[in-house]
């Protein structure tokens, strides 16, 4: 048993890993699919504006876990002696691959719903280019106090970027008015009135979720060495400094501010030591894993069907003639919404496990 262990630690491969990935896209096709959007439990919507919701965490932790991964993939290939441009061609493609592939989503939804506009940036659109971020620094950054000093000067530089521009207020900070310039009406959402765009995964926004993925390039390190104990304690002290911070820098999601990035990658350093104790160590079941060995596919899959459910109409069929008369007169109809997303999930999670029993695997 623990050869096994170590020799699939050496590969870079950690169940514990595959669990997390999984578990966190099954959050983001849960909070991304309720039944009725005027009836949502409020621990499923993201914070309107300052603040951080359990739904807020799902993105960043995938981000971190995006480093996470990078680095356990990487870091044993150049220990091998791998070619460091072959690897970059690699990472850089891949992310290029992402990148496209959250734009044809993005067609997808303009086409199939109605006042649906398209969008140049989304969250697959930010994973590709996080990707490419970790991937560079895996390769050409191998010191370990550097990558933390880089960490720091990214936060440090979006901080006073934000505080220096005057206003963290929607439509009146600096992230929406690089949105309005660059983006305008490929932006999430535009006024035409105003003029005024705004993105949550916009062009400014991106650079401090960069700091997401490198502390998530850290953590490898750690896991690799099966450091629980300095996990959590760094856990412990990210959550803490992101609290305090938050009393003068608001953690917030859109804006993707220091004080959310240490508040949420704290937790998630402490998820992995949990994780990895519990999974690896303690050979707890890995519930999850189908959905981590093929997130991106899990993730388009469901953006598709969401939008061929809207085009169709038979979402809205579907929940007001079975989840609402069932579920939504005897216990609300916040319920039957989230029944409806649970529901949702679940036949995503019968498909993923399928492919896994079948050991197909959908690489983007």
């Amino acid at each position: 048993m623990e050869t096994k262990y170590v020799e699939k630690q050496k590969q870079g491969r950690f169940l514990s890993v595959d669990v997390f990935r999984g578990l966190t896209v099954a959050a983001m096709l849960l909070v991304n699919n309720a039944g009725d959007w005027d009836h949502v439990f409020p621990w499923l919507e993201h914070a309107e504006w300052h603040g951080c919701t359990p739904a807020d965490f799902i993105f960043p932790f995938f981000l971190l876990i995006v480093g996470l991964s990078v680095s356990l993939a990487l870091s044993p290939q150049l220990e091998r002696g791998a070619n460091v441009n072959a690897l970059r061609s690699s990472v850089l493609w891949r992310a290029v691959r992402l990148f496209c592939l959250g734009l044809a989503l993005h067609l997808i939804a303009t086409l199939t719903i109605d006042g649906r506009a398209f969008r140049l940036l989304g969250v697959l659109q930010r994973i590709g280019i996080c990707f490419a971020f970790a991937g560079l620094c895996v390769l050409y950054i191998r010191s370990f106090i550097q990558r933390w000093i880089l960490t720091a000067l990214i936060l440090v530089t979006s901080t006073l970027a934000l505080l220096a521009y005057g206003s963290l207020l929607p439509g009146q900070n600096l992230a929406d008015h690089i949105d309005t310039m660059l983006l305008g009406h490929f932006a999430y959402s535009f006024d035409a009135v105003t003029g005024l765009a705004h993105d949550p995964e916009g062009i400014f926004s991106t650079f401090p979720a960069f700091a997401s993925v490198l502390l998530g390039v850290q953590a490898a390190w750690f896991l690799r060495q099966s450091k629980l104990s300095a996990l959590c304690l760094i856990g412990v002290g990210m959550l803490v400094v992101g609290y305090l911070m938050s009393y003068w820098l608001p953690m917030n999601k859109q804006l993707w501010t220091a004080s959310f990035v240490f508040w949420t990658s704290g937790a998630a350093y402490i998820v992995i030591a949990a994780f990895h104790w519990l999974i690896d160590l303690k050979n707890f079941p890995g519930i999850g894993r189908s959905f981590g060995i093929n997130s991106i596919a899990a993730y388009a899959g469901s953006w598709v069907a969401t939008c061929l459910l809207a085009f169709s109409g038979w979402g809205d069929a579907i929940y007001k003639h079975v989840f609402l008369p069932l579920l939504g007169a005897r216990f609300g109809e916040d319920f039957s919404s989230v029944a409806f997303a649970l529901a949702f999930t679940a036949v995503f999670a019968a498909l993923m496990y399928g492919m896994a029993r079948k050991g197909w695997r959908i690489v983007i």
